[in-house]
């Protein structure tokens, strides 16, 4: 695996794969929000643009969520290089905070604006696992977020070993989500918080899995952070389903 992460040059500032990859993502992400409120005929407080204004605050917070997350389980490092703390282009975003600061910002959002957190959430949830698929992308053209030596015949080669690409198997999976959500569950939905709790349980069971073939992991202790968190996602994702088709019944 030998790609150039800088994609090109403008007026002496390095413009890298990475970020590319990161804003068309986002870019769609918010195409996608936009699609699903107007599938949703504007209901429960969604109106035209809702994923322009939501994306101003969820984007930004959600970027700095997730370096916070990777900086905070890495502190060893960037206590003795502060400097580092801020450099983003060169990767360090954990995904997992940004879901959790972009969430929170979107809860926040919705409580102002008076609309439904979960029927927002849902309009939100395939543009988001299509913006990880397309996010993933980059992780390969840094040469991070692989797996651990291999003999499968899909392996990549990193530094001489044909090791897991385990960044190819989180983007198939979380292409596999958008394409379930889009095409087929937003068209079937039967209640408010289907899309984002199937999303949460099904991506959180493969993160699970995929973060332990993984050779860069965030560690507590001898435990994988991401798996921890994992876990606790598919607990969230249960319980919102529960407590969604609930108060469906008793409508």
């Amino acid at each position: 695996m030998n790609i150039n992460p800088v994609a090109f040059t403008i007026f002496g500032l390095e413009v890298k794969w990475y970020g590319i990859l990161i804003a068309l993502g986002v870019f769609l992400a918010i195409l996608i929000t936009e699609c699903m409120a107007k599938k949703k005929s504007y209901k429960n407080g969604l109106y035209k643009d809702v994923g322009n204004d939501v994306s101003l605050f969820a984007v930004i917070i959600g970027v700095l969520g997730a370096r916070l997350y990777y900086v905070i389980f890495e502190w060893d490092y960037y206590s003795q290089h502060l400097n580092e703390i801020f450099a983003i282009r060169n990767g360090g975003l954990a995904i997992y905070g940004g879901i959790i600061a972009g969430g929170l910002t979107i809860y926040i959002f919705t409580r102002v604006k008076k609309i439904n957190f979960l029927t927002l959430a849902d309009c939100i949830a395939p543009g988001l696992a299509l913006a990880q698929s397309i996010g993933r992308w980059g992780n390969y053209i840094n040469g991070e977020a692989h797996g651990g030596v291999t003999d499968v015949p899909w392996a990549i080669l990193v530094d001489g070993q044909r090791v897991h690409p385990t960044f190819f198997y989180e983007s198939f999976v979380n292409f596999l989500i958008f394409l379930f959500l889009y095409f087929y569950l937003s068209k079937k939905q039967r209640f408010e918080g289907q899309l984002i709790s199937f999303y949460l349980i099904f991506y959180g069971i493969a993160r699970f899995f995929i973060e332990g073939m993984r050779t860069d992991s965030l560690y507590i202790g001898n435990f994988r952070v991401s798996q921890l968190v994992s876990i606790g996602i598919v607990i969230f994702g249960l319980a919102i389903r529960f407590i969604a088709k609930s108060r469906q019944k008793n409508k």
